[in-house]
């Protein structure tokens, strides 16, 4: 089940970095460090009835924008940095692939599940 999920997710990211012609690492660091934390602190707003989170996040998007000279050369970094934290987690009786979908998919989705349940609570 955890590897279909990781391979879903990979070929998910693959498409869309086909379609947008950006590297995979590219998406990846778009999606997850850009685009789920956005949404985040934009439902923050919504559960606080302001607007200052994603404001601020937007402006540090644009601060970033503008001052990231290779975006490309980033992701690379940002990535595989990202590998060598998921990895960390090996010793403990974890592998990428289970580090990737419980850090990556479960717990997103579990903090989506705690965003929304305020919201509509």
């Amino acid at each position: 089940m955890i590897s279909a999920i990781f391979k879903y997710v990979v070929h998910l990211l693959l498409f869309i970095a086909n379609k947008t012609k950006l590297t995979y690492n590219e998406i990846n660091i778009i999606i997850f460090y850009f685009c789920i934390p956005f949404s985040w602190l934009s439902l923050l707003d919504v559960v606080f009835g302001f607007h200052y989170f994603k404001i601020g996040f937007a402006v540090f998007l644009l601060v970033f924008r503008w001052r990231c000279r290779n975006f490309r050369a980033f992701s690379n970094w940002l990535f595989n940095k990202s590998v060598m934290f998921l990895n960390s987690f090996n010793p403990y009786g974890s592998s990428y692939i289970a580090s990737s979908v419980w850090i990556c998919v479960s717990l997103p989705i579990l903090i989506y599940s705690i965003l929304l349940y305020l919201i509509y609570r």
